[in-house]
């Protein structure tokens, strides 16, 4: 059928061609002898378009081999390595493909229905999805909770939480590094404020009761009760403990703070209901969104809506986070939210919500546990005798404090990597140097993702005892050799790795190497294409 524009010209003739402004598709194409462009301007025009076709269109093997080849030893590095690392994960080929997408394209300053630019028609629908599906993952009432889902990453999520509720200088207090804290808490030492958080606010931090490697709250109540933070921060990042949530909420309200909760590392066991939530107890929850909830890399904000408390005279005071909380993401930090990222991050909270997804979680708790047994047991009943903080997991994430072997966690990380085991030193109780940490901290949820059991986190865990076993003979020769060379502390991790290279002459590397590759390489990887 002819647009009903079209249908009375036909009978015409046209003073010009017709354009755009007609909905509808025409007939024919019609082109006056006037505007006809000459051949060789229409010869130039077409080798202009197939160059940039053949630009945008050639898949990135053809386009950038250099950058392709990368990603292909990236990949096999993937499939034949152990990845220990808690904070890391191994996202689905349905999220890959958002990231991937044409949603990429787009700008959007601004929140749903209210932007910046036109066009947003449907990556507001894309967004509002997002938000919905965030709050049911985590079984929220939207009449009680509202979700920011704009927040690049983790760290800069609790920036702006802290900024929408303090002024610069107002008082913050969280858990301490060396203790299982994260930067983003406010870490600093005694000659330098190392995260910025602490030199936009005032930061004091708790600590573990180090005689059993759990949080003390006695001392925490105490110290709020002299320091009168505006608010406590209740999370970690090497902490393999539960928090308990309601002893925070109790010690927050008597010095008038803010409950704080950051889940980054166990947000996706959270969603899953196999540990106990921070939302009852907490006013705000942040969360990163590629660890174990196993989405893209992004963040995400949860605020309180409605009464706060009840005043003196009986009248509600009702909670005033969602206007600051979205001023503060934007305009005040960020300007255009990736909406590739939301847009992947609505496909991973859908997974979330699955069967499957809660046995994964299940299975992820085992398989935590099963490592943490195998190495911290005693030799007796068929363990390795490693000393594990706090005594054991209730979480995805096992440190083990490595003093007692006379090794430091630095040496081991390095020849885990060289073995085909990615895991990350770090500190424990105890700790004066954070270059130096006693502690290795490893975790379950990639590879639990590939396919492991617990008997085969059993088997890591031997895996780590032989590595350990390495370190040690190794840091003996290079000590040796360093000290017959005259060389300034022989002793030091600089020395080692000097001496340890590539671990190409190590010979016991490369054998556990070569296991460790074969072994790994035969599970899926249903995310690749």
């Amino acid at each position: 059928m002819a647009c009903p524009k079209v249908a009375g010209l036909l009978t015409r003739p046209l003073a010009r061609p017709l354009t755009s402004h007609c909905h509808y598709p025409l007939p024919c194409q019609v082109i006056t002898k006037s505007r006809r462009r000459p051949a060789s301007t229409q010869a130039s025009s077409s080798a202009y378009t197939d160059g940039q076709h053949k630009l945008l269109s050639a898949p990135l093997e053809e386009a950038d081999p250099a950058i392709w080849e990368i990603l292909q030893k990236e990949k096999r590095r993937q499939k034949h390595f152990i990845n220990l690392i808690p904070s890391e994960n191994f996202t689905s080929q349905a999220v890959l493909d958002a990231l991937g997408s044409i949603m990429q394209n787009k700008y959007s300053e601004g929140y749903p229905g209210a932007r910046y630019y036109g066009g947003n028609e449907f990556i507001d629908m894309s967004e509002r999805l997002c938000q919905q599906r965030a709050l049911e993952t985590f079984k929220l009432n939207p009449e009680e909770w509202g979700v920011n889902v704009q927040p690049l990453s983790g760290s800069p999520a609790n920036l702006y939480a802290y900024s929408a509720i303090c002024s610069s200088h107002d008082r913050i207090m969280g858990l301490d590094l060396p203790h299982g804290g994260h930067l983003s808490h406010g870490y600093q030492t005694a000659t330098k404020k190392i995260s910025m958080i602490s030199k936009y606010f005032e930061t004091l931090p708790y600590r573990l009761d180090e005689t059993t490697g759990l949080i003390d709250y006695n001392k925490l109540q105490e110290l709020a009760t002299l320091y009168r933070p505006k608010i406590i921060v209740a999370g970690t990042s090497a902490y393999s403990r539960l928090i308990d949530y309601q002893r925070m909420r109790s010690i927050a309200e008597s010095v008038g703070a803010y409950l704080l909760s950051d889940m980054a590392h166990i947000s996706g066991l959270v969603a899953a209901s196999v540990i106990p939530s921070p939302f009852p107890h907490s006013d705000i929850v942040t969360t990163t969104t590629h660890k174990s909830l196993r989405g893209p890399r992004g963040a995400m904000i949860f605020f309180r809506k409605g009464v706060l408390r009840t005043d003196k005279k009986g009248q509600p005071e009702l909670y005033d986070l969602e206007n600051a909380i979205n001023s503060s993401v934007f305009p005040g930090h960020q300007g255009g939210p990736h909406n590739h990222t939301i847009t992947a991050l609505a496909v991973a909270l859908k997974q979330a919500q699955t069967r499957e997804f809660t046995e994964y979680q299940k299975t992820v708790l085992a398989n935590a546990k099963a490592l943490a047994e195998r190495l911290g047991n005693g030799e007796y009943v068929g363990g390795l005798g490693y000393n594990i903080v706090s005594g054991g997991t209730d979480n995805h994430l096992v440190l083990v404090d490595l003093k007692s072997k006379s090794i430091d966690g630095a040496r081991v990380e390095r020849v885990l990597e060289l073995c085909g085991l990615a895991s990350n030193k770090n500190t424990v109780p105890g700790d004066i140097s954070a270059m130096k940490p006693g502690g290795l901290r490893m975790g379950s949820p990639a590879m639990t993702t590939r396919g492991f059991q617990p008997p085969d986190f059993a088997r890591v865990a031997e895996i780590v005892d032989h590595a350990v076993g390495i370190t040690l003979k190794i840091d003996k020769a290079a000590r040796s050799e360093a000290e017959a060379r005259g060389r300034k502390n022989p002793g030091s991790v600089k020395a080692f790795l000097e001496y340890l290279g590539e671990g190409e002459e190590q010979r016991e590397i490369l054998l556990l190497r070569r296991e460790v590759e074969e072994w790994v390489g035969t599970f899926a990887e249903p995310w690749i294409k």
